[in-house]
């Protein structure tokens, strides 16, 4: 299993409650040095105590170099990286972690930036706020959250200079205060980029309505925290051919087809295994995917000339892998 390694080892300066079942890590360099610099939306991969490796996004300012600081939701239905960072996680503990990567970039072109986030989906938005407003460029931010107790750095943006640019809506609120994503959308300016993180339910409802009113995909941008259950029930063999050595691999049913790669012995990095992180990403040379990743845009879906072995599987009986 080729998990990327850890290039740091960070200690953790702060643990503090910043809202029902939402604290944040204040991550710092053990030694008092300057941090590798991250661009607003970046992430890092974490890795936590059990041997569990998460894809968590930086929140503070990109500006900042002596600091990294993570939100993170406890979450019932995830696979233990939330449970680790509440429970596991204390102030002074070292976490390995990654470089900051990203793949959630800003426009640099964009005439005026639509930010969306759901709960938690708020962290890599609120490092395009601080980066939007250190430009002096033209944004604004909305903010899902089921209730007032539950939303992350409601004093962070009061005391911000873009607050007047944030919107919060509450579902416990008052319905006039909720979130229309159609009318949000239909009254964005020309030339407006969409900006969207947060649960899948969430992000599935604002990139439908944008599709369905004919935002070009070019000016949406979305990350995906994690993929919601696939029903796999109907999940048959199929076969992988290495392009550059003809071996052929079977993937059985109750596989995947990384799993397979990896139990023929090769060698493919992988870090979230949902398909929302990309490190695993695969060319392909002849054969059709089945697509069942969110990090590939609907066109890169159907050239069909790539494809995610984490989740993903073959609609064709053999794929042809550029390996």
């Amino acid at each position: 299993m080729s998990i990327p390694a850890p290039e740091l080892s960070l200690r953790v300066a702060r643990k503090h409650a910043e809202a029902l079942d939402i604290c944040t890590l204040e991550l710092v360099d053990p030694a008092g040095g300057a941090l590798p610099p991250f661009t607003a939306g970046a992430h890092l991969d974490v890795h936590l105590p059990g041997g569990l490796v998460r894809q968590y996004s930086l929140c503070n300012p990109p500006g900042e170099t002596h600091r990294y600081v993570l939100g993170v939701l406890r979450d019932a239905a995830s696979r233990g990286g939330s449970a680790a960072v509440h429970d596991a996680v204390t102030e002074d503990s070292l976490l390995p972690v990654s470089r900051p990567r990203n793949h959630f970039p800003l426009a640099d072109t964009a005439a005026h930036h639509l930010l969306m986030g759901g709960g938690i989906g708020i962290t890599p938005l609120l490092a395009m706020a601080e980066t939007l407003a250190a430009q002096g460029a033209r944004f604004e931010l909305h903010h899902c959250t089921r209730s007032r107790e539950r939303t992350a750095f409601v004093e962070r943006i009061a005391a911000a200079p873009y607050a007047g640019q944030v919107l919060h809506h509450f579902d416990d609120g008052a319905p006039e205060q909720r979130l229309d994503i159609a009318r949000c959308l239909q009254q964005a300016s020309a030339g407006t980029h969409l900006y969207v993180c947060g649960p899948q339910g969430f992000m599935d409802a604002v990139l439908g309505t944008a599709r369905a009113q004919g935002w070009p995909e070019e000016r949406l941008h979305f990350e995906f925290f994690g993929a919601a259950p696939v029903d796999t029930s109907g999940d048959g063999r199929f076969e992988l051919e290495i392009a550059s050595s003809g071996q052929v691999i079977t993937v059985s049913a109750d596989q995947t087809a990384l799993q397979a790669l990896q139990a023929a012995g090769l060698d493919i990095p992988m870090s979230c295994e949902q398909g929302v992180c990309g490190t695993c990403l695969t060319g392909v040379k002849a054969g059709t995917p089945q697509h069942r990743d969110h990090y590939l845009t609907p066109e890169e879906q159907a050239a069909n000339d790539q494809f995610l072995p984490c989740c993903s599987r073959a609609c064709s009986p053999r794929l042809v892998l550029d390996l």
